[in-house]
């Protein structure tokens, strides 16, 4: 019976093998074994309750196993019951694996739920028994750089790429944590890498821009976007993406939530813990994450996918039959009943721990659903940041994103996504005036304390010296500003474009023709 579980398996028959795992559980409930194989199964095909209620069966039989124990902890975390796993989490204590593996998946999982020194500890005892392999190097680099620890983010990772030398992702990291110079950079490392990743699209395209990046700190400004274009160019050719489908959902979603949606009456939850911080990607919403963050009664929830996933669960579970389309989806979301969208939203979203006043939402897409946000959550502020258009949509394209802005690493397609989104948080402004609060990233770097006071008065919050001094503060961040984050306001970033006017001149024509 475990032997047909486990060829089927091999032959990826995923959902077959679930049912011959349960027979198998069912014939022999004590053999400890089966209920692992099921839980593992079942999250391989999405069902996360299923997978804890196995592995609670599992730890019937061995309760003192913390291999058993983090397993359960990755189970409820893909169940959505972080509390849950955090919780479980920091019952390891000072625990220490004898396994490489295990001390390595159990440092993985730590880091995903945000417990990121303890997460360091298990990377530790990872190369502790496996000195010679550079991705546990790597790991402790990326903690490092979330907790701030620059120069030890980079001692690490030099010690990874002494082991790795074509190691990708560690080169593209490195080049990130600090503004390189003449005199010390990484630049001849990086070419060296670009050799050796040359029939590896996806490592070349991360060593490219990573090249980008050291090359125009030291004012090379032209060869350096050659090679952030060949980088964005492996990256868009590796992409199953239609960039028509997001285009026709803004348009969509303007058409279908009109003014007159919003004079019919607004119920939604009454909450007003969450605090929405929207916008295009590096327009400043990880600044102003962190200026709220600095104050005592409000705490970061990170960069949440949970608003659109809670939109589009209640839309299934009153779409007969379910959407097709964007233009399906957004009519559907009309139907949604806004006060269980608002609860819960916030029931899922809310951060563990200690309870605050408020918690930050820092998913910058979530200017998508501004209007549907204001109609679940009418107390909820919704924080809206502003940036040049030529200087946000260069700082969208020289970065690389992981799984999210597909429309990033073309420039056509990244001027045209801008326009429409520019039209839609317009749209936003003029349906639910008064809602949302703007902040202009140049007038928050230029003159801060004005605009801090702006926001705080907006957010209801009295100003404490923890919100001016936010590089100050010692949380993590995992956003692909953690590094600029740790520092005072700076204004070097403002029209940084225009070292690129021929480069960016496909942007400026669509943007000036939308005017």
């Amino acid at each position: 019976m475990e032997a047909e579980v486990r060829r089927l398996i091999q032959a990826d028959k995923l959902h077959d093998a679930a049912l011959a795992c349960d027979r198998l559980n069912q014939a022999h409930p004590d053999y400890i074994q089966g209920w692992i194989v099921a839980a593992n199964l079942a999250l391989r095909i999405n069902q996360p309750g299923i997978a804890v209620q196995a592995i609670d069966r599992a730890l019937q039989l061995a309760p003192e196993s913390r291999v058993l124990l983090a397993q359960r902890i990755e189970c409820l975390a893909a169940a959505g019951d972080i509390q849950a796993a955090v919780s479980a989490a920091q019952q390891f204590g000072d625990y220490e694996f004898d396994s490489v593996a295990a001390a390595s998946s159990f440092g993985l999982l730590l880091s995903h739920l945000q417990l990121h020194a303890q997460a360091r500890r298990h990377f530790e005892r990872a190369c502790e028994l496996e000195p010679d392999n550079g991705e546990h190097y790597y790991n402790i680099a990326t903690v490092d750089r979330f907790m701030g620890d620059r120069e030890a983010a980079e001692a690490a990772l030099n010690r990874c790429l002494a082991l790795r030398p074509a190691d990708a992702d560690a080169h593209l990291l490195r080049s990130g944590l600090r503004t390189q110079s003449q005199e010390r950079n990484n630049i001849q490392s990086l070419l060296d890498a670009h050799g050796l990743t040359r029939n590896l699209a996806r490592d070349r395209s991360r060593v490219c821009y990573a090249l980008a990046k050291e090359l125009e700190d030291i004012g090379e400004y032209d060869r350096g976007f050659d090679y952030l274009s060949e980088g964005a160019r492996l990256r868009r050719e590796s992409m199953q993406y239609s960039p028509e489908r997001d285009l026709e959902a803004m348009r969509e979603i303007r058409r279908v939530y009109s003014a007159d949606v919003f004079q019919e009456g607004i119920a939604g939850h009454v909450n007003a813990e969450p605090v929405f911080v929207i916008g295009m990607p590096r327009t400043g919403t990880t600044l102003v994450e962190r200026i709220l963050g600095g104050h005592s009664c409000v705490r970061s929830a990170g960069e949440l996918q949970t608003f659109a996933a809670e939109l589009v669960r209640h839309c299934g579970a009153t779409a007969n039959p379910p959407a097709t389309s964007a233009r399906e989806l957004v009519a559907q979301t009309r139907d949604v009943d806004c006060v269980a969208l608002g609860e819960s939203y916030v029931n899922k979203a809310r951060p563990p721990g200690d309870l605050t006043a408020h918690f930050i939402d820092k998913m910058p897409l979530n200017f998508l659903y501004a209007g549907l946000i204001h109609l679940a959550l009418p107390k909820a502020r919704i924080v809206l940041l502003e940036r040049d258009p030529m200087d946000t949509c260069y700082a969208v394209y020289k970065v690389l994103f992981e799984g999210v802005y597909p429309f990033s690493y073309d420039l056509e397609e990244l001027a045209n996504y801008f326009v429409e989104y520019k039209k839609l948080v317009d749209h936003w402004q003029a349906v639910i005036p008064g809602v949302m609060h703007v902040v202009r990233y140049e007038e928050l770097v230029t003159t801060p304390e004005p605009v801090i006071a702006s926001l705080l008065q907006y957010c209801g919050l009295s100003f404490e010296d923890g919100c001016r001094k936010f590089f100050e503060n010692p949380e993590a961040s995992t956003t692909a500003s953690a590094d600029s984050v740790r520092r005072d306001f700076f204004t070097s970033s403002i029209g940084k474009w225009r070292h690129y006017e021929r480069q960016l001149k496909p942007v400026a024509d669509i943007l000036e023709s939308a005017e």
